[in-house]
C-alpha cells in the first residue's frame, strides 16, 4: 500500500470510531473471507491472533504467530478487502514500552490503520501485568501511534479468571490517560458493566467483543450502552469450521451431496 492510500485508510478508521453510532468490525482470517466482509459493506476489518494461529494448526497464546508472520497476514488482508485493518497484536510483542514501540512502527510501516495492545503477560502464574507496567507498555505504544495509526489499549482480566470490574475500569482509565485511542475488555459479563466501562473513559470510544462467551446483546444493546466499536475475534473463523465439520459428518455417513455451495470460482476470482 502507498503512504497516501495508508494515511487514508487511517483516517477513514479514525472517523468511524467519531461516529454517534456503533459499528460493526469483523475479523477475517485469511484473504478471502477478508474480501467477503468487504462485499457485504463493512468499511474495516481486522485480524484475530487466535483465528490466524489455527489456520496455521498452532494454539493461540503468546507469540503463536511471530510479528512478521502477523503483519504479512494483516497486509494480505488488507490488499484483499481495500479496507482499514486492525492488527490484533496479542501483547505488541515485547516486553519493554520500546520493543511494544517497535511493533507499532512497524505497523505502521506495514500499512495498518489499527493496532491492539493487551496487558497480558503468558505467565500462567500472574497471566495479566502489573498495573505500572501495563499502562507503561501502552503509553510507548501510544508515543508511536500518535497521529498515525488507531491504538486500543486491551486488558484481559475477564479471558484470564479476573473478573474484577473495579480493576478492569481502573486499568481502561489509565490506557485512555496514556493515550490509547480506543479502550476493550474483552467478555465484560453484561450490559451495565459495558455502561460502565464506557462512562469511566468517556469521551474515548470503546470496543465490545461478541462472541461464545458473552451475553447475547443485540446491536441495539450495544448502542445504548454506549460503545462505538463491535468486533467478533475468533467466531468467524470458528463459524466456518463448523460448517466444515458438520459436512465431513455427513459426507463421512455416505452423503456425497455434504457440500453444497452457492460460491463457485466465478465468484471466488471475482472477489
Amino acid at each position: 500500500m502507498s503512504d497516501t492510500t495508508s494515511r487514508e485508510r487511517y483516517e477513514a478508521f479514525a472517523a468511524l470510531h467519531e461516529q454517534n453510532s456503533v459499528f460493526v468490525m469483523p475479523n477475517a482470517f485469511d484473504g478471502l473471507s477478508a474480501a467477503v466482509f468487504a462485499e457485504a459493506g463493512f468499511k474495516a476489518v481486522a485480524t484475530s491472533s487466535a483465528a490466524f494461529a489455527a489456520t496455521l494448526g498452532r494454539l493461540d497464546g503468546r507469540h503463536a504467530v511471530g510479528r512478521d508472520e502477523h503483519l504479512a497476514h494483516a497486509r494480505l488482508i488488507g490488499r484483499a478487502s481495500r479496507l482499514p485493518v486492525n492488527g490484533d497484536f496479542e501483547d505488541g510483542y515485547g516486553d519493554t514500552p520500546g520493543d511494544v514501540a517497535a511493533t507499532v512502527e512497524a505497523a505502521i510501516a506495514a500499512g495498518l490503520s489499527g493496532i491492539g495492545v493487551e496487558d497480558t503477560s503468558a505467565d500462567p502464574a500472574h497471566p495479566i501485568r502489573d498495573f505500572d507496567e501495563a499502562v507503561e507498555r501502552v503509553r510507548g505504544a501510544a508515543t508511536a501511534a500518535r497521529g498515525r495509526i488507531v491504538l486500543t489499549g486491551r486488558t484481559d482480566n475477564f479471558i484470564q479468571g479476573r473478573p474484577d470490574l473495579d480493576d478492569t475500569v481502573r486499568r481502561l482509565t489509565a490506557f485512555a490517560e496514556a493515550g490509547a485511542d480506543v479502550l476493550f475488555a474483552p467478555y465484560l459479563p453484561d450490559l451495565d458493566a459495558i455502561a460502565t466501562v464506557v462512562k469511566a473513559v468517556a469521551p474515548k470510544p470503546v470496543n465490545v467483543l461478541m462472541g461464545w462467551s458473552s451475553g447475547a446483546f443485540t446491536l441495539d444493546d450495544v448502542q445504548k450502552a454506549g460503545a462505538r466499536r463491535i468486533s467478533l475475534g475468533v467466531e468467524p473463523y470458528l463459524h466456518s469450521l463448523s460448517a466444515l465439520r458438520a459436512a465431513a459428518g455427513r459426507l463421512a455417513g455416505g452423503d456425497l451431496a455434504a457440500f453444497p455451495t452457492t460460491m463457485g470460482f466465478d465468484l471466488l476470482h471475482a472477489l
